[in-house]
């Protein structure tokens, strides 16, 4: 994992830098004053990126210590200058650094800039890499209904990826020809999570958690003629599953599904690995 300030503080302790009684006052006041811990959110000025006076982005540098994911950056809105600024100053300490709706116009710019930054044009998505992510040891499923939904899907699938989650794609399973999904039914059954991504009327997504045991989250897509609304008939549908089990994101948004699929398991190993002895083995571990 990348330096954190936490671990900046308990080396200072450890090497007699800093008494104990002055860590835990600073961290106290840290608390108190609900802040992050130092070094504090990073102002990028108008310098870094070639803007106006004034700082545009405040980089949230401490994130991957508190969730477990560093900050992602959602590349609409911003200039190919304030995102290369982003990146760089990002990648000096995240084990990861994702940028989200990338053209292949931005994509060229960061990674003349940054020539690590790695970009995956089926999920619009850049990404720097410095560690790789902890494994999971649990399988995400990312399924898509047609071939429009794909690039959602694939955003879905690189984030969980990113996260530590194995994934397992299955694209083009709508419910127009649903013997495909029938087919590959039986081997869903031992997935972790499921995102379901689908556009006009979202369908598959209820028959996905009638069917399979694990949690179900659906991502509305845009895909659709004229009475789909940009989505929004995708997304009223999921919203009214008769199917138990399913939860739904925004629009389009393949990132927020992939992050919460990853998430869940995260946060269930961490408890587990709170309340077990060390090599106690799990129910449903994968080995």
């Amino acid at each position: 994992m990348p330096e954190s300030p936490l671990r900046d503080l308990l080396d200072a302790v450890a090497e007699k830098r800093l008494s104990p009684e002055e860590a835990e006052r600073q961290l106290e006041r840290r608390a108190a004053a609900d802040l992050p811990l130092p070094p504090p959110v990073e102002p990028l000025s108008s310098t870094d990126a070639g803007a106006a006076s004034s700082p545009f982005a405040r980089v949230d540098h401490d994130r991957e210590r508190r969730r477990g994911f560093p900050e992602v950056v959602f590349a609409p809105g911003k200039t190919p200058e304030q995102v290369v600024a982003i990146v760089r100053s990002l990648s000096r300490t995240a084990s990861r650094t994702l940028v989200t709706r990338a053209t292949p116009e931005l994509a060229d710019a960061v990674r003349s800039a940054v020539p690590e930054a790695e970009w995956h044009p089926d999920a619009r998505a850049l990404v720097v890499r410095r560690e790789p992510p902890p494994p999971l040891d649990a399988v995400v499923g990312v399924l898509s209904a047609g071939t429009a939904d794909q690039p959602v899907a694939e955003e879905a699938a690189l984030t969980a990826e990113l996260a530590g989650a194995e994934v397992r794609r299955l694209f083009d399973v709508g419910v127009a020809g649903i013997h495909r999904l029938l087919a590959e039914a039986d081997g869903l059954r031992d997935l972790h999570t499921l995102v379901v991504v689908a556009g006009m009327e979202a369908a598959l997504a209820p028959v996905v958690a009638g069917l399979l045991p694990c949690p179900v989250i659906a991502v509305p897509t845009s895909a659709g003629y004229g009475a789909s609304y940009r989505g929004l008939a995708a997304l009223l549908a999921l919203l009214n599953s008769c199917a138990p089990g399913v939860t739904v994101v925004n629009i389009d948004n393949g990132f927020g599904a992939g992050y919460a699929a990853a998430l869940t398991i995260t946060h269930h190993r961490r408890l587990e690995t709170a309340a077990d002895p060390p090599d106690t083995p799990r129910p449903g571990r994968r080995r």
